[in-house]
């Protein structure tokens, strides 16, 4: 199964790169009274912030000892950030930081991780924000409570239920159905944290956000001709 998940990880990571995701992070000039000036990316802020904040949540299960181990995910949130081709290697960078942090996760089960908890749910997070988009068009309210909180829900709970079906599973102290309601709990906690986050960069920071766009999200004011 190993060789399965690193070819789907290896053909998602192929595919972002020839897609050439790093123009996304080149600065653009700007002109000012006093003259041009060079601006960086704003999103190279969120992506140093997900190689900070996302390895120890993967290490996680490895570094502190639970009966059922909390496994979250992120990779919905990071597509939402730097969109579909610039998120995949970045998880890619994610899990080898991750099998770096602990002695503990071999780089067999980091290679499964990135392909579990990043490349698969983040390909169905953009999957289903493209369908949702499609049938929904341009809402904001769509976009944060469909695609953000309630399709990371989908994402991850479906990403999980298949990571179960084969053969990775959470803990041997519990079934197979507690496992399954453990994560489903556990693909609303990624839910509520991508929702809530999507919400506040929208309303603060939305250059943080690649799939978001105030020229089509936000409403046009009607002109009122006399």
């Amino acid at each position: 199964m190993l060789i399965v998940e690193t070819a789907i990880s290896l053909i998602a990571l192929a595919i972002a790169l020839w897609l050439r995701p790093w123009r996304m992070l080149g600065s653009t000039t700007l002109r000012t009274p006093e003259g041009p000036k060079r601006r960086v990316s704003p999103l190279v802020t969120p992506l140093f912030a997900s190689l900070v904040l996302l390895p120890w949540l993967w290490a996680l299960p490895t570094l502190v000892r639970m009966p059922l181990p909390l496994q979250l995910s992120g990779a919905c949130l990071l597509v939402l950030m730097l969109g579909w081709p610039l998120a995949i290697p970045v998880l890619w960078i994610v899990g080898a930081i991750a099998a770096a942090l602990t002695p503990a996760l071999a780089w067999s089960d980091a290679l499964s991780a990135i392909a579990w908890l990043g490349v698969i749910p983040a390909t169905l997070a953009m999957l289903l924000g493209a369908l949702i988009r499609h049938f929904t068009g341009t809402r904001m309210f769509v976009f944060v409570l469909g695609r953000a909180f309630l399709g990371t829900v989908a994402c991850v709970f479906i990403t999980g239920v298949f990571t179960q079906w084969s053969g990775h599973a959470l803990t041997t102290e519990v079934d197979d159905g507690l496992a399954l309601v453990a994560r489903w709990l556990m693909a609303w906690s990624d839910g509520l944290i991508t929702g809530m986050l999507t919400a506040i960069f929208v309303a603060f920071k939305p250059e943080w956000l690649a799939t978001w766009s105030d020229h089509l999200y936000l409403p046009k004011p009607r002109s009122h001709e006399p």
